[in-house]
């Protein structure tokens, strides 16, 4: 066993050497899918990333009418926090919301003469409403319309938020939906390339083929060798696109930061780097693989 094994290896080796310009065209396509996938792993952490800071500063506030007793803004609450699509709830009173009117125009004394001479509060308590998904803000505002909340609501400020929410929400699922469209044609071009250099590489040894299947060779040995040669082009090309990108991503890391100071790219890297190399790993051979073997089990066909 351990010399078929060999022999197979030395063959794909033989067969990888010979056809050097062609397994380089290879391998560089294969890099290209690579490199693309490695980008679009990076931007789904950057998107979640992103998300999620999103998340945490858009909300949506439900202003409730002055009359509105403290007893039942809290049973609103409550009611609130059980539903699925709620994260979090916050109440601020009408107390608080002038305290908090009051530090962020600290600095304006027009304004804060203003409130000081104010014989009554004149700001209303309110819930601010944090979503699990930014999606979902909608399905919140039009719960907060049933007949046993909306009695005491004086205003909900989704309305404002709406438009910024959804057009978000468009332009991450199309920048989703586009990246692995591109890694879906990258990796279909990198397949049809890796199988014509191994139905180039069949044809020139299509003798010793012959002469193998003549004297009893069996069909995995004969397919051995172009599956090795498949892996070898994975392998080659996961550590070619990695060794590409670690110098890009830490480049581009400080500008990164400036969109999305919560991720650093170049960190996420280098702390995540065994995983995504496994990641690459997995996809290159898979496409080795598959590639070789469509080609050769075409060929045994005829």
């Amino acid at each position: 066993m351990f010399t078929s094994l060999f022999r197979i290896a030395k063959y794909a080796l033989q067969h990888f050497v010979r056809n050097i310009w062609l397994s380089t065209a290879t391998i560089v396509i294969m890099v290209l899918a690579l490199f693309v996938l490695a980008g679009l792993i990076i931007f789904n952490v950057s998107t979640k990333t992103v998300i999620t800071s999103i998340q945490d500063k858009i909300d949506i506030s439900v202003f409730f009418k002055a009359d509105t007793a403290e007893d039942e803004v809290l049973r609103i609450k409550s009611t609130l926090e059980t539903l699925p699509e709620v994260r979090q709830v916050d109440y601020i009173s009408k107390e608080q919301a002038l305290e908090i009117f009051r530090q962020r125009h600290e600095d304006d004394e027009t304004i804060s003469q203003a409130v000081e001479q104010l014989q009554e509060n004149p700001l209303l308590a309110s819930l601010n409403v944090k979503a699990q998904d930014t999606e979902e803000y909608g399905d919140i505002a039009a719960y907060l319309e049933n007949d046993t909340i909306a009695p005491f609501v004086e205003k909900v400020s989704y309305s404002q938020n709406q438009t910024v929410i959804e057009r978000l929400n468009r332009i991450l699922n199309t920048a989703e939906q586009a990246g692995y469209a591109l890694i879906i044609f990258m990796s279909l071009v990198a397949v049809l390339i890796t199988f014509n250099t191994v139905r180039l590489a069949i044809y020139s040894h299509k003798d010793n083929i012959n002469i193998m299947r003549l004297v009893g060779g069996s069909n995995i040995f004969i397919r051995g060798p172009f599956l090795v040669e498949g892996v070898m082009y994975g392998i080659l090309a996961a550590i070619i696109s990695l060794a590409l990108i670690a110098p890009v991503l830490y480049l581009i890391a400080p500008y990164s930061n400036v969109l999305v100071p919560e991720l650093n790219v170049w960190e996420y890297f280098t702390g995540n780097l065994p995983r995504l190399f496994l990641y690459q790993l997995a996809f290159g051979i898979g496409l080795g693989l598959i590639s070789s073997f469509i080609a050769v089990r075409k060929y045994l066909r005829n």
